[in-house]
């Protein structure tokens, strides 16, 4: 396989990751993708180094529910040991109690990659909003329908972690 391939496969899994860390609270995992030297930064909600970066992620995911990270759209465009990427992103977002709401974020990760030692990280990650809406949550529905399988969690005791491989991610 040709080396342009491999680094979009390896960034493309670099930016998977990124939405497992956050979606599992897999803060190590997170704290990972990132080079000692990067910047993250979500806005007004946040801007900073990596480790303060984990340090946010962990205080503001404590007040949701559950937390869903999809990518749709990626593009990444190499050049050597750097590289850009932008990649539409679809967040939901949902408190917890009897008047639930879900925050639906439609928006963009604006990166910039390095290649350092052989390993891509983020250099740079920004969020842009481009859309978004606050629904209710329909308890009734999420009631008949969460007996249908497995529910997912927001930590260690989420199914996926019985993969050996996938729980070992983080590690």
């Amino acid at each position: 396989m040709s080396q342009p391939w491999l680094d979009r496969m390896a960034l493309h899994d670099l930016v998977m990751r990124y939405c497992r860390g956050c979606d599992r609270r897999d803060f190590a995992l997170v704290r990972s993708l990132y080079h000692d030297d990067a910047l993250d930064d979500h806005g007004t909600m946040f801007s900073g180094g990596p480790d303060a970066f984990v340090a946010w992620l962990r205080e503001t995911t404590e007040q949701w529910d559950l937390t869903r990270h999809s990518i749709y759209n990626s593009l990444f465009v190499i050049d050597g040991d750097r590289a850009e990427g932008e990649h539409y992103v679809e967040a939901w977002h949902r408190t917890r109690g009897p008047d639930a709401r879900q925050y639906i974020v439609l928006g963009r990760y604006l990166d910039r990659y390095e290649r350092r030692e052989g390993v891509w990280k983020f250099l740079y990650r920004s969020l842009v909003f481009d859309h978004g809406s606050i629904v209710p949550v329909d308890q009734e529905a999420m009631e008949i329908m969460r007996k249908d399988a497995p529910n997912g969690r927001m930590d260690r005791a989420d199914p996926s972690f019985s993969y050996p491989l996938l729980a070992g991610l983080g590690a």
